[in-house]
């Protein structure tokens, strides 16, 4: 799709500090990149945007969102946030069930924010490069989830809950300073792959045998 139509804008690396006016009219849009773009802070404006189905905020400054984007429940397909300064998600933001792709990495969450177990249609969610010690039990709301990436945080375990992903087919668990993982883990059925390269704290559990005699691949 062209950077700029009726359907699609895209102001990437624009450096305009803030978003013109003129975008908030454009209420037709399904596609807004707003990448790049040095923002600081963003309007609640952007929950008039409701034919939104992929949203790119990324490679900006934000240190938090306004509730309005949680007015965004036709957001289906992408919603970056990666590499901003965000500490904490707006619980509105659960509003967001019908969207399949989520990326939160290289921000400053100490804490998982609980809106993203709300978000039932998920697909891909990446939080990596974080500050996070702990994930929550009710990651195991998110059945359909098959990728999860949370490579280089302050992760010691995952929680039983993830046992209950029965789609998911990868984890990334990379530079973590782990020292144990549930067993639930070998009954997952569609798990192809897990990555635990740099994870140096603890020694490998006779279960994972099983995850790799059923043609898992186990990167250590």
């Amino acid at each position: 799709m062209p950077p700029h139509s009726a359907r699609a804008l895209s102001l990437w690396k624009q450096n305009l500090g803030c978003v013109p006016a003129s975008v908030w009219e454009q209420t037709e849009l399904e596609t807004l990149v707003l990448a790049d773009t040095g923002l600081t802070e963003l309007s609640d404006q952007i929950g008039a945007m409701q034919r939104l189905r992929m949203l790119d905020l990324g490679h900006n400054a934000l240190a938090s969102l306004p509730e309005a984007i949680g007015e965004l429940e036709g957001l289906s397909d992408f919603l970056y946030l990666h590499d901003n300064r965000l500490t904490e998600l707006p619980a509105a933001l659960g509003n967001l069930r019908k969207l399949r792709y989520l990326n939160v990495s290289e921000n400053a969450f100490e804490e998982f924010p609980p809106a993203i177990c709300s978000m039932a249609g998920l697909l891909e969610l990446r939080a990596s490069d974080n500050r996070l010690s702990v994930l929550p039990e009710c990651l195991g709301n998110l059945g359909r989830l098959r990728e999860l990436h949370v490579r280089n945080n302050r992760l010691t375990s995952l929680p039983d809950a993830v046992g209950s992903l029965r789609d998911l087919r990868q984890i990334d668990l990379r530079g973590n300073p782990l020292e144990s993982l549930p067993e639930s883990l070998a009954q997952l059925p569609m798990l192809d792959k897990l990555d635990l390269r740099w994870v140096t704290t603890f020694d490998e559990p006779l279960w994972m045998e099983a995850l790799r005699a059923r043609g898992c691949l186990i990167y250590w």
